[in-house]
């Protein structure tokens, strides 16, 4: 067997594609921050002034220079790429053990029933009545296009209003703990939906591994749909019920050695562990990172504290923004969006998602204000919506004038609600 080596060109180019892509991911994104908008925009913005709409048209010599299409280039930032997903995924499930409060427990299930329900039930009706086969991927079946369709309605992002929130100083109000609780409802839901989508489809020249190969599902059969509904549903029970004790109960174990030599690589390792599984059951590995977060995130203590902070810090200085960047690097505003049906794309899914929730805010005897308020917090898309589009983008589900639409909807509703909620901050006015 002969080893695979970088070459010293490959090292360098590799090297000044990671520089260039991370300066400006951390460069934009503090420009973004400064003005209180969220720096995740400002990641994806970075990738965007390197990639073909704005650095390729000015130069398309230099851009493909600086990021080749062939070579090892583009399969390192493709495995920098999957892994600032996964540690993206693990770090938001462990930050959802504390997002929930009693108090506010009428307006969370109201607002997050209907706030899923209803746009997905539109979204998922309009696929059925115009179809939009132009946004569907080469690898797509009509039930993978119709969840994430669906999902990219539905979807709320709880990084970005968390990040505003805690921005504009009202991380600690009850309309935050609502937004909050809500978000984490239905991203749970819907990241159960994706993984399910994913798990439908096979990539255009490759093949099943794992248990859906040793059983020989046709990904399109309803038998396999069966499945991977039954195996995502399935190992989100198990990881939540079985999870958090086994994982405490590992951590005194005289023989973990990984535990006492270093927590945040027992943590790292039961990421990939979970993550593995999730491949092995034809599930999407993001989700097994997901699951991983939430069983790390029931361990209380400084020290289980101090090595999720550690992985947080790391990733959110290295492997995500280079992530998000990536994200817009690889979006072609000149050749791939198509702006009236963005438009009436971003029309539909606010409105929508919009009313949805302020019908739910109004069920729960929230006043018009705060419903209006909770309406606007809610709408905004970003990370997940953005996981949503490049994990489908990945899987060939859909195709890059639906990425791209998928991408700039995250980035237009996140930016409106950093507005609004500033403004209304600033106003005095209480928001619920």
């Amino acid at each position: 067997m002969t080893a695979v080596t970088l070459s010293a060109l490959d090292l360098a180019h590799v090297l000044l594609a990671l520089s260039l892509l991370l300066i400006a991911a951390h460069v934009c994104g503090h420009v973004f921050a400064h003005f209180r908008q969220p720096r995740v925009i400002g990641e994806i913005v970075g990738g965007l002034l390197l990639g073909p709409t704005v650095f390729g048209a000015l130069s398309s010599l230099l851009q493909t220079r600086a990021f080749p299409a062939t070579g090892a280039t583009p399969v390192v930032l493709d495995a920098v790429y999957q892994l600032g997903v996964l540690l993206l995924m693990f770090t938001a499930g462990a930050e959802m053990r504390t997002t929930f409060a009693k108090e506010e427990r009428r307006s969370v299930v109201a607002i997050a029933s209907l706030g899923v329900v209803i746009p997905f039930a539109l979204g998922a009706l309009a696929v059925a009545v115009l179809g939009f086969s132009s946004w569907m991927g080469p690898a797509a079946t009509h039930g993978s296009f119709i969840l994430v369709f669906a999902i990219a309605v539905a979807v709320t992002s709880i990084p970005v209003i968390s990040r505003i929130m805690l921005d504009l100083g009202i991380i600690d109000t009850s309309f935050a703990r609502v937004v909050l609780g809500v978000a984490v409802i239905e991203d749970v839901a819907l990241y159960v939906l994706l993984a399910i989508a994913i798990g439908l489809v096979t990539k255009v020249g490759s093949t099943q591994i794992g248990l859906p190969s040793l059983l020989g599902l046709d990904p399109s059969s309803g038998i396999a749909i069966t499945y991977h509904v039954i195996a995502t549903l399935g190992f989100l029970l198990v990881s939540l019920i079985a999870g958090p004790p086994l994982y405490r109960r590992s951590l005194p174990f005289r023989y973990n050695f990984v535990h006492r030599a270093n927590p945040v690589a027992f943590q790292l390792a039961l990421m990939f562990a979970m993550a593995l599984v999730a491949v092995f059951l034809g599930v999407v590995p993001l989700y097994g990172a997901f699951l991983a977060g939430l069983v790390v995130g029931s361990q209380a203590g400084p020290r289980a504290e101090e090595a999720r902070e550690a992985i947080k810090t790391f990733s959110f200085g290295f492997f995500v923004p280079i992530y998000f960047a990536i994200v817009g690097l690889r979006l072609n505003l000149i050749h791939d969006l198509q702006p009236l049906p963005f438009l009436a794309f971003l029309a539909f899914a606010c409105v929508v998602k919009a009313a949805s929730v302020y019908v739910g805010g109004r069920l729960a005897r929230e006043s018009h204000r705060g419903a209006v308020n909770l309406a606007v917090a809610l709408n905004a898309r970003g990370g997940p919506g953005i996981v949503l589009a490049s994990v489908a983008f990945d899987a060939l589900i859909i195709n890059a004038r639906f990425y791209t639409t998928l991408v700039l909807l995250a980035i237009v509703t996140s930016l409106a609600a950093g507005t609004w909620l500033g403004r209304v901050t600033r106003s005095g006015k209480p928001l619920r």
